[in-house]
């Protein structure tokens, strides 16, 4: 079975922001409604998953926030016009028969975690959409990761990423992209670095020690010899990063989710909420798709 793990708010913050300002005539926003719908009917009709599985946060990480207290809180408010959108996005994304995955507490990102090791334990192959460089440590030969355009160059286009990917893209394989996270920084998740260490000398560490517990063990060896004293003397936080970067796969998942059938669409119900959106190429371009 082929499965899409899909990253909600990470799609929709792309929809959003890879999109004009479009609205109804009663100025309700639709921009980031307009994106999710070509998105999300992109992957379903070129990955050709048997089921499509959407994972949104619905507030709150209490396992990164037991360890840092400040986890993402350099993240600006999200846009109200956006916050507007989202019921519309989940009720559209249930009405095209996709399976949505929330939990209070916990992130997407373990989530998506616990439902790919699970499925590809199972001989599943998955798919995780998302740009976050978070999950590229899931890839293996069983789960790939597939990335959307870039807002900033769309014409990249979609881009699949499996192992060698991976070690491509980053200069190392999946299983260190924690490492290189705790080493270099998440600052969209407000995740502190090791000062003055950036990606080329994160892969070059990583390639010589394997992991961050490498690069502390021979902290000594370390060049430039400036970061010799500066990893002893913050190699707690770097274990504390490293806990950070790691995903969580220890979720209890859904036999109903990936036992039972795909849900079936309700096309009536998908077309009538894109009319309610005054996005009528897109309605039209439902009542093909369901033959209405």
């Amino acid at each position: 079975m082929r499965v899409a793990l899909v990253d909600g708010y990470n799609m929709a913050f792309r929809a959003f922001y890879g999109m004009p300002s479009l609205t109804r005539k009663d100025g309700f926003p639709t921009g980031a409604l307009h994106g999710w719908v070509r998105s999300l009917w992109w992957i379903d009709d070129h990955i050709k998953a048997d089921r499509l599985i959407v994972f949104f946060d619905l507030g709150g990480a209490s396992r990164q926030e037991a360890l840092q207290e400040d986890y993402k809180a350099n993240r600006g408010e999200t846009p109200p016009e956006l916050i507007q959108q989202i019921p519309w996005i989940k009720e559209w994304t249930r009405a095209m028969g996709y399976l949505g995955i929330e939990k209070e507490g916990v992130e997407a990102d373990d989530l998506i975690a616990a439902y790919a090791e699970y499925l590809g334990k199972r001989g599943d192959e998955v798919i995780v959409v998302s740009a976050d460089k978070d999950l590229a440590q899931l890839v293996n030969t069983k789960v790939s990761q597939l990335l959307p355009p870039p807002t900033a160059n769309p014409r990249l286009g979609w881009r699949k990423l499996d192992e060698a990917g991976v070690l491509d893209k980053f200069g190392i394989g999946p299983a260190q992209i924690p490492d290189y996270l705790a080493l270099i920084g998440d600052t969209s998740d407000n995740i502190p670095g090791l000062k003055g260490v950036g990606p080329k000398t994160a892969v070059k560490w990583l390639q010589q020690y394997r992991n961050v517990a490498g690069v502390i063990e021979f902290c000594g060896e370390l060049n430039p010899k400036r970061f010799q004293s500066l990893v002893h003397a913050e190699q707690d936080c770097l274990r504390r990063n490293l806990e950070m970067t790691m995903l969580d796969p220890d979720h209890t998942i859904s036999d109903e989710v990936v036992m039972g059938d795909r849900p079936q669409a309700n096309g009536a119900r998908v077309v009538e909420l894109l009319l309610e959106m005054e996005m009528t190429r897109s309605a039209e371009m439902g009542k093909k798709r369901f033959s209405l």
